[in-house]
């Protein structure tokens, strides 16, 4: 008798014995973002202005092909050095909205333009990583199931609030709990999978 079909909101043992969500268990490429990357801790300022970057051009869009188009983005956007991505005139945004490797949404390249500009006018202010990690919760979901995982959260609001009012776009609530996931801001790892815990910011 053939094994019942995966669960989409279950935990799929791997060929390597490893738990992992449905959405990390088929792409090798999630596989390996999921494995190596997804809710690491990111303290660093372009770093996280990368992520911030990348959470907002995927709106809309699968995490699978912002990740295919990675390389693409990075060489494009100065490697996400902000002060770098802060100088861009109006020839880079003609660049980008010609560059077949990323996404060509003319918003979202604004907005990038803008929130590198945003980042560097925060170092006089302690800086974004300050600013995005002091928005972590006091506790993080222990979700079973995909389907008990949130998609926002009362800080993840309250951080889109206050990156707006610093001059960031594309930062609604739903982007940044995206991010503070990313990120190691909270763990929404399933419990049961082997990488529940592996940020170190949150007990087992």
């Amino acid at each position: 008798m053939p094994d019942p079909a995966p669960q989409p909101y279950a935990l799929v043992v791997g060929d390597d014995g490893l738990a992992r969500p449905i959405w990390a268990s088929r792409d090798p490429l999630m596989r390996a973002y999921y494995d190596d990357e997804w809710g690491m801790p990111i303290r660093d300022e372009q770093g996280l202005f990368e992520r911030l970057s990348l959470e907002a051009f995927q709106s809309g869009l699968s995490w699978a092909t912002i990740l295919r188009k990675r390389p693409a983005f990075r060489a494009a956007f100065a490697g996400f050095v902000p002060e770098r991505v802060a100088a861009f005139d109006d020839a880079d945004v003609a660049r980008l909205m010609a560059d077949a490797g990323i996404v060509r949404n003319r918003r979202k390249i604004d907005a990038t333009i803008a929130n590198a500009r945003a980042t560097v006018a925060l170092r006089e202010d302690g800086g974004l990583v300050d600013l995005v990690w002091s928005f972590r919760p006091d506790a993080t979901p222990e979700p079973a199931t995909m389907a008990d995982v949130p998609t926002v959260s009362a800080e993840s609001k309250a951080l889109a609030k206050e990156l707006r009012r610093r001059g960031f776009s594309f930062v609604g609530p739903t982007t940044m709990f995206a991010l503070m996931e990313a990120v190691g801001i909270v763990d929404t790892h399933l419990v049961g999978s082997h990488r529940r815990g592996s940020s170190g910011v949150w007990p087992t």
